[in-house]
């Protein structure tokens, strides 16, 4: 299966996706590690109980935690990583679908194309990566060697061209 997409000078690197039951029950314990708290913050007040610290502290802790597990489920739901070559620079951007993160711009000059293996070596995985004299992006979607060995021959095709 190919795991990215080049268009123009837009290469898209996809998360392989886990299994659907993994990712529905990744969803259902993101929501009810926020929900829970919440609610059950509306229920002691219901029930006459003062409002404390703890009853802002609880939900709100447990709305990072929900937040972070939200994160990883759409990761590996709808996870890309997109790297854009353009006239000076390369620009690398991590998609959650929901909200983008990790975005990196480094400069075009003497940037070297090449992989890392990742991973058993019998599995032949690697994660491509891009750095020049000062600076580095490395990616973490891992790709089988061979869909990696022809990406970085394309872009640094497209690079010699600009």
């Amino acid at each position: 299966m190919k795991q990215y997409d080049l268009i123009d000078n837009t290469l898209e690197l996809y998360v392989k996706k886990s299994p659907v039951i993994i990712r529905v029950l990744m969803f259902i314990i993101a929501a009810a590690t926020v929900l829970l708290p919440v609610l059950g913050v509306i229920g002691a007040i219901n029930l006459g109980n003062e409002l404390k610290i703890g009853h802002i502290i609880g939900p709100l802790l447990s709305g990072i935690i929900g937040f972070y597990l939200l994160r990883i489920s759409l990761w590996n739901t709808y996870g890309k990583e997109t790297i854009k070559l353009g006239d000076t620079t390369i620009e690398y951007v991590a998609d959650y679908k929901w909200f983008k993160d990790g975005k990196q711009i480094i400069n075009l000059d003497n940037a070297v194309f090449s992989f890392k293996e990742v991973g058993y070596e019998e599995d032949k995985m690697g994660s491509l990566f891009i750095e020049n004299d000062t600076e580095q992006i490395c990616s973490v979607v891992k790709l089988p060697i061979s869909q990696i060995e022809v990406i970085f021959e394309k872009l640094s095709n497209i690079a010699m061209i600009k």
